[in-house]
């Protein structure tokens, strides 16, 4: 590695650091400020809290690491060009190409830590933090639910009106067969209950009905055990359960849920491609920022850092729509979740052209 690549590398990361612990403080300084009123009235100690934000820090970390690299690309970079230090290097001989290897291997190193961070890292603290969350903050999970509908495999249906998890016992329950939009079976019951014992499930004052083309046979009982692809934890629905897998347990819960043919597969697939997806868009923006803020400009540094902004929160917006859209059509979940990082690597390559070398 040349002088010139270790001073460009070392702004460039120092910077980066610089300017994700100074954001990552001011965020958890307003973070506090709203929960101090949870944490004085569960009257929780200052390490419980300390504990807290200590894996609330990864968490945040992930959240802010895009904008904090392109703005601390632009910042390195309208700098170097402001001193004219671009000039200087591309007239020492030094190509526009090269004069990029430097940010590309600080790039590199942050798109592969950050594929670490939130492949494995940031699930493990985001386990801690959502607990501490549900606990004293958010506490959106009761002990009791309604109407719920699951399906257990490709032509199996369960329909409980009323679930106690504190005693795992449900009401009002309906048990569906259905092929080729026939329904072949359907057992009534009035409750049913975990048996840990067994582990499996038990139906209370049952009515059984099996359809034949027209012949119809229906029988009754007391008691039936059942053993059903379900287990109590399934009726806890935890609408935060994405952050809190690693990817090894993420394709293990996508692959529980193809076998069960459920419907929400879509939703965990998108969090798989998108952690894929991330730490390329780390390459993508610094490279962006590199062209954007390369050229001497007369409204200084603070312009083009504006424009750093501007572009960042252009590109987080078409993620998060692009991310919402594979969650809710489910049709080409990878290019539509890929889609901001082709969309911007084509315009990084457009302003490359343009740019003067």
């Amino acid at each position: 590695m040349k002088l010139l690549d270790r001073y460009i590398l070392k702004k460039f990361l120092f910077s980066f650091l610089f300017i994700l612990c100074l954001i990552i403080l001011i965020i958890t300084l307003i973070d506090i400020t709203e929960k101090n009123e949870y944490f004085i009235r569960h009257k929780l100690s200052f390490r419980e809290i300390a504990d807290y934000y200590y894996n609330f820090l990864p968490f945040m970390t992930n959240m802010v690491s895009p904008i904090t690299i392109f703005i601390t690309t632009i910042f390195v970079t309208s700098r170097l060009a402001q001193r004219t230090e671009i000039i200087a290097i591309l007239s020492g001989g030094v190509s526009f190409v090269r004069f990029l290897v430097p940010y590309l291997i600080g790039a590199t190193f942050l798109a592969i830590f950050n594929f670490m961070l939130i492949g494995w890292i940031l699930a493990d603290a985001n386990k801690k933090r959502v607990a501490f969350e549900i606990e004293y903050v958010d506490s959106p999970y009761r002990s009791s639910s309604r109407n719920i509908h699951i399906k257990l495999s490709t032509d199996t249906y369960l329909y409980v009106g009323y679930y106690r998890s504190y005693n795992g016992l449900g009401t009002d329950v309906t048990l569906e067969t259905i092929r080729d939009n026939r329904l072949m079976e359907k057992i009534s019951a009035k409750a049913i209950r975990w048996v840990e014992e067994s582990g499996q499930w038990q139906l209370k004052d049952w009515i059984c009905r099996k359809i034949d083309g027209l012949d119809e046979h229906i029988t009754s009982g007391k008691a039936m055990d059942l053993t059903l692809n379900l287990h109590p934890e399934d009726f806890s629905i935890n609408p935060k359960l994405h952050e809190m897998l690693t990817l090894t347990e993420l394709d293990k819960h996508i692959q529980k849920l193809r076998e069960k043919g459920t419907d929400n597969l879509n939703f965990f697939l998108t969090e798989k491609y998108v952690r894929y997806m991330s730490p390329f868009a780390a390459i993508i923006l610094t490279l962006m920022g590199v062209v954007v803020s390369a050229r001497k400009s007369r409204g200084g540094v603070g312009l083009q850092i504006a424009l750093g902004f501007i572009l960042a929160l252009i590109y987080i917006a078409f993620f998060l729509f692009a991310r919402g859209a594979a969650n809710v059509k489910g049709n080409n979940l990878l290019l539509t979740i890929w889609m901001p990082n082709i969309v911007f690597s084509i315009i990084t390559l457009i302003l490359y052209k343009l740019t003067p070398k």
